[in-house]
């Protein structure tokens, strides 16, 4: 992957079991992305369980394993190139859980591809009001990912029917217009993951399409904006100590630049030193911009002065802590109602912390964002709202307007994601 494609952090979402995985695993190999021996190898590994259908899906599943015994330092993400871009896929898509990895991943989404089933009861089960299709595109739009691809998958088990394509195209687009998305822009590829229809050449099986195939579809995201004129934010993920250098603290430069000799401010630890070096995947650099995953030694900073969940900024525009800030928020999941004095815990960039919710200012219509009550003494499930939190430990947190990566937040509780949501507005603290 040496190449120097313009590069876009891919999150794939849907229902489950509407073929994420299979469509995923099948492009890769399309692409010329899959090792011959690897996929020998997963062939006769299916063949020999009788599970041949799943052959594609295992692609993804194979990487996934080794990417959990990989360091965590390098983030080994599963990257795939297409013609235009080289991408990396945020997290090999599945259930519910997938949703937190979506929000607090280490990298955020730059753009989503929606794979919806056409077969019958799937797609109807995918946009019914518990469906995780209807959920997905919600978050995903609340999350600020406005590039979206959509997939129309299981066509060969409809029949290649042009009008079933039409019904489902029709159906997501009402959803996606509901969330504030512009349909006229998103491109809508009826595809079979399985069989390959679509996916990187025009099939013959559907000659009433004349549409981009998905490959080509994907080449028509337009890479992120490097945000390299707005202050230093590096949210730390982890902290070394390495012989020889010192304190090591790694994270990704999410805006400005970082230069060798600068002066840099941990917060809300509020220490500060100067970079002496900085490298990333084992590579010495003397400047860091936005993507970058960076390792970076500080002079007369010590092991217990940074740790993970604080973010780096320079001295002159240092980051934000917030004594309290106000959320727009979707509540996902919640089994009976929240009213003010509920603490839950709070995931922010690379920081977790407790968070009270100490105000529900408004509730919004979902489907207009217009205010629907003021002040209600409680929300719940499927409600929008906009939320006055307080944390209960120093944390830093921007506004989702200045700083998008470090601005936009989920909320669990019990291992479930309760909320997710983008902050409008921050009370600093004073600084003792």
């Amino acid at each position: 992957m040496s190449s120097k494609k313009p590069h876009i952090n891919l999150v794939v979402i849907g229902h489950v079991d509407h073929g994420k995985s299979t469509t995923m695993g099948h492009l890769l190999y399309l692409l010329g992305q899959v090792d011959e021996r690897k996929m020998r190898e997963i062939e006769e590994t299916a063949k020999k369980t009788g599970k041949e259908t799943w052959k594609w899906a295992w692609i993804l599943d194979k990487y996934k394993e080794e990417r959990e015994r990989g360091l965590t330092i390098d983030l080994a993400y599963l990257k795939f190139e297409t013609k235009k871009y080289e991408f990396t896929l945020i997290d090999a898509p599945g259930h519910r859980d997938f949703i937190k990895n979506m929000i607090t991943g280490a990298s955020q989404a730059d753009a989503a591809l929606l794979v919806v089933s056409a077969k019958t009861g799937e797609y109807e089960a995918g946009v019914s009001a518990a469906g995780q299709t209807r959920e997905h595109i919600f978050l995903a739009k609340t999350m600020g990912i406005n590039q979206i691809v959509v997939a129309i998958n299981k066509m060969d088990e409809v029949e290649w029917n042009k009008n079933r394509y039409e019904e489902v195209k029709a159906g997501i687009q009402k959803l996606l217009r509901m969330v504030g998305y512009n349909v006229n822009k998103i491109p809508f590829v009826p595809i079979s993951g399985f069989l390959g229809d679509n996916l990187t050449e025009k099939s013959a099986n559907m000659p009433w399409y004349d549409g981009p195939t998905l490959s080509e579809a994907l080449d028509t995201f337009e890479p992120p904006p490097r945000p390299i004129d707005k202050p230093l934010r590096i949210p730390i993920q982890d902290v070394y100590t390495i012989t020889g250098v010192g304190t090591v603290p790694v994270g990704r430069v999410e805006t400005g630049k970082l230069k060798v000799g600068d002066v840099v401010v941990f917060m809300p630890a509020n220490k500060s030193g100067e970079v002496r070096s900085i490298e990333t995947h084992h590579t010495r650099i003397s400047e860091a911009i936005p993507g970058d995953n960076i390792g970076f030694n500080v002079k007369g900073i010590s092991r217990s002065d940074v740790r993970r969940g604080d973010v780096a900024g320079h001295t002159t525009t240092p980051p934000t802590v917030a004594e309290e800030f106000v959320g727009r928020v979707i509540i996902l999941y919640h089994p009976t109602a929240i009213a003010p004095g509920y603490t839950p815990v709070l995931h922010v960039h690379t920081a977790t912390i407790p968070v009270r919710f100490v105000e529900i200012q408004k509730k919004l219509d979902p489907r207009t964002g217009a205010t629907m009550e003021e002040n209600p003494p409680y929300i719940k499930q499927g409600d929008v709202a906009i939320v006055k939190f307080k944390p209960l430990k120093p944390v830093v947190i921007e506004k989702y307007s200045d700083f998008p990566p470090l601005g936009r937040f989920a909320i669990r509780d019990s291992g479930r994601t309760v909320a997710a949501g983008v902050v409008i507005d921050v009370k600093k603290a004073e600084l003792k």
